[in-house]
C-alpha cells in the first residue's frame, strides 16, 4: 500500500501532467485546476512578478495568441514533498507552430515550482521560469539543452 508521501507525490506529478495536457489543448480552463488563486509567478515573459490566477492565465493566453498549435514537455522533474508544502524543479520546453509562421522547436528553460496542500489538494502557489545568463553580455543563453545523462551538477550543455 502506498504511503501518504507517495500518494502526495503522485498527485503533484498529476498536476504537472495537467499543465502539459492543458497547454497542448490550449485550454485555459484546464490550467485553472493547477494554480492557487494567489499564485506568485516569476515567468520568463512578464513583469518581475505576477500575482494571482488571472495574471498567470494572461501569460498563458499570450502564448495561445502566438501559437497555432502548442507542444510542452517537462524533463527531469524532481520533487521534495512534505506534509503541507512541496517544491520541485525541472526543465521545460514550449514549442509548436507559430500563427502564420513556421514550426519552432522552442527553447529549454529552468522551471521551479512551489506547492501547498490546500483543503486536501495540491496547488501550485509559486513558479519561476528562467534561462541561464551570460554575465558578460547580459543576455540569456537560450540555445542550451538538458543533458539526458546528468543526474547532478551542470544539467545544461
Amino acid at each position: 500500500m502506498p504511503t501518504q508521501r507517495e500518494m502526495d507525490e503522485a498527485e503533484i506529478r498529476g498536476q504537472i501532467d495537467k499543465i502539459i495536457e492543458s497547454l497542448r489543448a490550449r485550454d485555459l480552463e484546464g490550467l485553472k485546476l493547477v494554480y492557487a488563486t494567489d499564485i506568485v509567478s516569476f515567468d520568463i515573459d512578464s513583469q518581475l512578478q505576477d500575482v494571482g490566477l488571472e495574471a498567470k492565465l494572461k501569460n498563458w493566453a499570450k502564448v495561445f495568441s502566438l501559437f497555432e498549435s502548442v507542444n510542452y514537455e517537462i524533463r527531469d522533474l524532481t520533487l521534495t514533498v512534505g506534509d503541507e508544502v512541496a517544491f520541485g524543479h525541472a526543465f521545460g520546453r514550449l514549442s509548436g507552430t507559430l500563427k502564420g509562421g513556421p514550426v519552432t522547436s522552442g527553447m529549454w528553460v529552468r522551471v521551479s515550482y512551489g506547492f501547498r496542500k490546500i483543503d486536501g489538494s495540491w496547488w501550485i502557489t509559486h513558479d519561476q521560469v528562467s534561462v541561464p545568463l551570460d554575465v558578460q553580455s547580459g543576455k540569456g543563453m537560450t540555445d542550451l539543452e538538458p543533458d539526458r545523462q546528468a543526474t547532478t551538477g551542470d544539467h545544461l550543455r
